[in-house]
């Protein structure tokens, strides 16, 4: 089973790289090229303090995760349509499928300018262990999936894992790699803030940030290994507003809203790629705090008593597709289209409700989109005798209450729906220890499917399993799914067109590879 094809054959893998860009506006040219050769000095990007890139201190969303990648390479990377060798030149997987074997690629340096070895993939799988990034992939379940990781020789290494899983290979292949040197004597990754503390050894290196004013400076890394830097500087800068910024052209790309996007659909001056969100406003409910929640005909009624349609006319202006039940989005291969859609129905909620009446809180951050839709849905539930207190926070607070459990219902807008349906087990399933993902929900079926899923090797059995588990949650709706938004990205065709999107990512100023020349 060598090589990587014969891997993702094995593993399934490649059926998820059907989701590649299946949503691209096909009249954007979008699926042209796959990559700039011209160089380019600068792309300014919108500012915004995301932490410090590195594993350890960026913060939890997409754009502290992305800047932290552009500086970090891993043993794998994404394209458009699937997992492609990175710092691993080839790699290969036992029969049983618990231990794989990666080659590393020869001339990598770190941004100090110190060889990377197999010595630095080893000590980070092990460091990983005892200290966990920001985001950790490697903790499935509670447990550290990563059994053992050995160094063979100086061009290869083997990571064990305990047992088979699909998704081991996405989990191990892209954990960011870390210096060796730098961290042996870190004892506490969250807190160290030496001047090395973003070294990485990605095709960009950290030249300047500044935390108060949300700026950051990367420039090209001239000893990279691989694909060349096109851009010889990225930058985050402060924007008031977005839009005069950009058509002055003191940023490079802007996700424009729908009700602008004409002026740059109509000017040959600019490329707009429309792509379908992996993201998803819902309605997080907490079983746990307040009992009455734990109704599935209430949660149920919520669902059918919020016009859907109506948030994506008012607040999405249009610009938006309806969210699943079954949370996997429509366009993914793996959606079960044969499951309850929730059309806007008053009666039927009333039905459910059978004329009880309820009071809740509902946290929202902080943003105007989120207000619109929070006074819509108090406008919608009022008409089934469901009383809504809007509460506003600042977005980082209502995010750790949503990990606290200080609210009653929360709005949230969230992504990491592209790609292997696994994340439905992140989502919904308990962990070993018992304790549901959502805060009073557990149940045993979801958790049962959520791990036969995980290492069936037949395809079709898998697919199944998805199946029914998005049945399962259309029917008892712990979540309430609302809308995804439409993403609509426009540039300067002239100025910079390597933008690319990812299988399974839906932000193109997060993937690395918009910023590297690729072949033609």
């Amino acid at each position: 089973m060598k090589n990587k094809m014969k891997y993702i054959l094995l593993m399934m893998v490649l059926l998820v790289a059907l989701v590649g860009c299946k949503g691209i506006d096909e009249e954007s040219n979008a699926g042209g090229d796959i990559g700039q050769s011209t160089k380019v000095d600068v792309l300014r990007l919108e500012g915004g303090d995301t932490g410090l890139p590195n594993p350890f201190k960026h913060t939890s969303r997409g754009p502290g995760m992305s800047k932290m990648q552009i500086l970090y390479d891993s043993l794998l990377e994404k394209d458009e349509n699937g997992n492609i060798p990175w710092l691993a030149q080839d790699w290969s997987i036992s029969e049983d499928g618990t231990v794989y074997t990666f080659e590393i690629v020869e001339n990598a340096f770190w941004h100090d300018g110190t060889p990377l070895t197999t010595e630095d993939i080893v000590f980070t799988f092990n460091y990983y262990r005892q200290h966990s990034p920001v985001s950790n992939e490697l903790i499935v379940n509670g447990e550290y999936i990563v059994k053992e990781a050995r160094r063979i020789d100086e061009k290869k290494v083997e990571i064990e894992i305990f047992s088979f899983d699909n998704t081991y290979i996405n989990k191990i292949g892209f954990a960011r790699i870390l210096p060796q040197h730098i961290w042996e004597d870190v004892e506490d990754p969250k807190a160290y803030d030496g001047e090395d503390a973003a070294i990485g050894s990605g095709p960009y290196k950290l030249d300047t940030y500044n935390p108060q004013q949300g700026t950051y400076k990367y420039v090209a890394f001239e000893q990279y290994w691989g694909l060349e830097p096109v851009v010889s500087a990225i930058e985050w800068v402060p924007v008031g507003d977005r839009v005069m910024s950009f058509e002055n052209e003191e940023i490079s790309l802007i996700n424009a809203s729908a009700d602008i996007l004409d002026r740059y659909q109509s000017d040959d001056k600019y490329t707009v790629k429309s792509v379908p969100s992996y993201h998803s406003y819902r309605l997080m409910m907490n079983m746990e705090k307040v009992e009455e929640l734990k109704d599935i005909h209430l949660r149920k009624a919520i669902a059918y008593g919020i016009n859907r349609n109506q948030l994506i006319e008012n607040v999405a202006r249009g610009s938006a597709t309806m969210s699943s039940m079954g949370y996997v989005p429509a366009d993914s291969p793996w959606y079960n289209p044969h499951i309850e859609k929730y059309d806007f129905d008053l009666e039927k909620a009333k039905e459910l409700l059978d004329g009880k009446t309820y009071s809740f809180k509902l946290l929202i951050g902080n943003a105007a989109e989120e207000a619109k839709i929070a006074e819509l849905v108090k406008l919608d539930l009022a008409n089934i005798g469901i009383e809504i207190q809007i509460e506003s926070a600042e977005t980082k607070a209502r995010d750790d209450a949503l990990k606290t459990g200080e609210f009653e219902i929360l709005l949230i807008n969230s992504g990491g729906m592209g790609g292997d349906p696994d994340y439905l087990r992140t989502i919904y399933a308990a962990a070993k220890n018992g304790r549901a993902a959502i805060a009073g929900y557990n149940n045993e079926e979801i958790n049962s499917l959520s791990q036969k899923q995980a290492i069936e090797r037949d395809e079709a059995k898998r697919k199944e399993m998805i199946d029914e588990m998005q049945a399962i949650l259309a029917d008892e709706v712990p979540i309430v799914m609302l809308y995804g938004a439409v993403d609509n990205f426009v540039y300067v065709t002239e100025k910079y067109d390597g933008w690319m999107f990812r299988y399974d990512h839906n932000k193109t100023d997060h993937n690395k590879l918009s910023y590297l020349i690729r072949e033609k």
